[in-house]
Parts: C-alpha cells; structure tokens; sequence
C-alpha cells in the first residue's frame, strides 16, 4: 500500500539507526490452503529513515487528541513530544487543545508549548493534558490555522472518525499547497480498528474490566440466587466483553454484539441464568454495551461525532431478569457494574505504556521522513504505514468461528446462540 510523500527526504537523519526502505508487512498472515492470495496487501514497516523532507531546526509539529477517553493518552502526546525534541531536534513541539475545535479560532482555546516540564509526569495520569471533544471541524478554516501558526506536521490520535478528519485535513493541505505531514495514531478502547491488530488502550481496558468482574463475582456468590450483570465498552466489537471473560474464568455468560441473542422463550437467555441458579445458586453476566441492540430498537439519534447512540442494553438486562423472576415468585438478589467512565480514565498498564511509546516514536519517524495521511498500526507484531483512506472500509469484529470466541464458549459453557 503506498504511502504518500511530500517531497524527496534531503536531510541527514540524526537518529542513529534506520530501516530499509522497501520491507514490507502482509496484511495477513494465514492464507487459505497455503496460497499466497494475488492481490495480497502489503504494508510499509514503520521505523526512521536515513534522510528526512523535513529540516528539524525549521519544523515546527503539533498534536491533536479527538473523541471518547483511553488509557494512554498523554503516554503518546509525551512519547511524540520528547521523540521530536531530543530524537531529531525539533524546538517547537505545541499541543492542540480540545480536539478538532483548536484549529478552529473562533472556538478553541490558544496551542499550548508542549515543553519538558509541561509533558514531565503526565503519562502517570489518566485522560488527556490538551483535552478532547467529538465532532467535525471547518477543514479550509482548521488548514488556514495550521499555515498561520507555521505548523509542519500534524499528529492526530483518536479513532475512526478522527483519523478520517486527518485525511480531510491532509487533501485540505494538499490542494492548498501547504507541505502538511498529516499521521494518525489509533485510538479506540474497543480494539476495533481495521489493520490494527492491537490498539492502545484495550490491554488496560481488559485488564479493569478483570477486576470488576472479581468483584461481580464476589458479590453474587455471596447470597443465595445472586446475579451480577456487567456492562462493559464495545459498540460494534465484542473484543473486550470476551477477552475479559477468558481471562477472567468466572463468567457465566457472555453477550457480544457479534451474537444476537433472545431473552425469552425455553432456549433464551433468561432460562438459561435461571438454570444456573438451580445448580450453582449464582451467576455472572457480561455484556458489551453495543450487544443487544436489535432487542431494545435503534434510538436513530447520533453523537457530535456521528456514531449512532446506542440504547442501554446493561440496565435493560438488569430490569428484564428482576421482571422474569418476579414473574415467577422466585428470589433473586441482581448487582448491577457499569465500569465504563472509570476505565476511560484510567492511566495506562505497564503492556500499554510500552505500545503508546512505540506508536508515538513510529509516528515521529513517519512524519520527519515526508509520510502523510497514514497511521501507525501495530500488525501482527510489526508496526506498519497503513494509508488513512482504508479507515473507511470499516471495523474490526470478533470473529465468532475463531480462537477467541471458542475460548470464551468454553470457559462459560453457554450454548453457541440463545435463542
């Protein structure tokens, strides 16, 4: 997949190692029957380069961070903010503030100089140091801005939609005629991001997502007939729901989006928690906030930033079972976990920390070398350019005949579908 370049790289790279310009990574690495498919996607390794278009001592880079909350955050703006000033010497490293919105004059707060002191400690904290916001932004009026305030190179870290408003901006630039390097960094707690294989942010997720469901666990082995249903991130993918689940071992059952499932009738939902209580007397529920949603009907609303609002599938699991076992004069305590905010905000683990540093240097190297409207994608154990405009080909999702969702089928030994 080709990457595109604003111009020759010129300029000797003070880093003191790079890469070969022509290693590539396949898109994907299991063929059917062996063969090597004919149109097989190939992707650029990312990684510094022993010349750059951009002369470090006239550069001058800014950082963006757009939509919902993820561990690690500040981890990227720190790790491309210190890459930029002490790996190739750039002096003016600044932080755009609140999203898309600070490139809009008229309503965004003035950039802020992202200096040693300023990013010093910040990726201990949750959330991030220049704030967010969701929806689009007048591209001509966001360009107009960046060429005024003398911005070469633009980091964008956010999800799908961001990384869309990022390829906007780079065509924006391009027409113009402003050299704007324009590089993506993924971000979605979902882990739902096409050609990503891991996304920072999920491991965090996962790993809080463990920590509720102990204590879910905890609480409805605790009385007699306890249930416990907890709600987790997923809109479209249930990678969080079931990685959590595996890792965890004491989930009953496991709803995803990529299953639809039924509450009633003998082979429903609700029949099988109940059996469950006549042999174990407790049972926990895990449920991805996107899974569901064919039962409670689409709200047809959408967010600032375009997604369809998604109705509450934990609270309407939680009324159903306190309705059905009413219902049947049967006792049952429910305990209700909606996890959601508090892991949003949380700092990110030790496994993210370490993928947030290596995405932001990845990015730096991109963009130094001339690259424009990509991201940095971490594929099947490499990191690699991924062009910004297969963004729009759609998420990632569970697949329910793979590894994973086997796993989870066999750590909860529910059925297949609930139906």
């Amino acid at each position: 997949m080709t990457i595109p370049r604003l111009g020759e790289a010129v300029h000797p790279s003070p880093v003191p190692f790079s890469i070969d310009e022509n290693t590539h990574t396949p898109a994907e690495v299991q063929w059917p029957g062996g063969q090597v498919p004919a149109g097989l996607m190939l992707f650029e390794k990312a990684g510094p380069r022993k010349k750059l278009f951009f002369d470090p001592q006239r550069t001058r880079a800014a950082i963006v961070t757009c939509g919902g909350l993820c561990p690690g955050m500040n981890n990227v703006i720190r790790s491309v903010a210190r890459e930029l000033r002490y790996g190739y010497g750039v002096e003016s490293v600044v932080g755009i503030r609140g999203g898309y919105r600070g490139l809009d004059p008229a309503h965004g707060h003035p950039p802020c100089e992202l200096t040693e002191a300023a990013v010093d400690g910040i990726h201990k904290e949750g959330g991030t140091m220049l704030g967010t916001s969701r929806g689009p932004v007048d591209m001509q009026v966001a360009v107009e801005d960046l060429i005024r305030r003398e911005i070469n190179i633009l980091f964008t870290v956010g999800g799908d939609g961001t990384q869309r408003g990022g390829h906007a901006l780079f065509e924006h630039a391009r027409r113009r005629g402003h050299a704007l390097a324009v590089v993506g960094i993924p971000k979605t707690i979902d882990n739902d991001v096409s050609f990503v294989t891991r996304t920072f942010g999920f491991g965090t997720a996962v790993e809080e997502a463990v920590r509720v469901i102990a204590s879910a666990h905890t609480e409805a082995r605790s009385v007699d007939n306890g249930v416990s249903v907890v709600k987790v991130m997923g809109r479209h993918a249930g990678f969080i729901a079931a990685t959590a689940t595996v890792a965890s071992q004491d989930v009953n059952f496991c709803l995803v989006p990529e299953v639809p499932f039924a509450l009633t009738g003998p082979g429903g939902l609700l029949a099988a928690i109940e059996k469950r209580l006549e042999k174990k007397r407790h049972a926990v529920v895990v449920v991805a906030e996107g899974a569901g949603q064919e039962l409670l009907g689409a709200s047809g609303e959408t967010d600032a930033s375009g997604n369809l609002k998604l109705r509450d599938v934990g609270q309407y699991l939680r009324d159903a079972c306190l309705t059905y076992f009413k219902s049947r004069n049967q006792e049952m305590i429910m305990r209700y976990f909606d996890p959601s905010y508090l892991i949003r905000g949380c700092p990110a683990n030790t496994e993210d920390a370490i993928l947030c540093d290596r995405m932001g240097r990845h990015a730096v190297h991109a963009a130094m070398s001339g690259r424009t409207g990509l991201v940095i994608s971490f594929l099947h154990g490499e990191f690699v350019h991924v062009p910004l405009d297969l963004m729009d080909q759609g998420g990632r999702r569970l697949d329910t005949s793979g590894e994973l969702w086997q796993a989870v089928l066999s750590s909860t030994r529910q059925p297949t579908r609930f139906y």
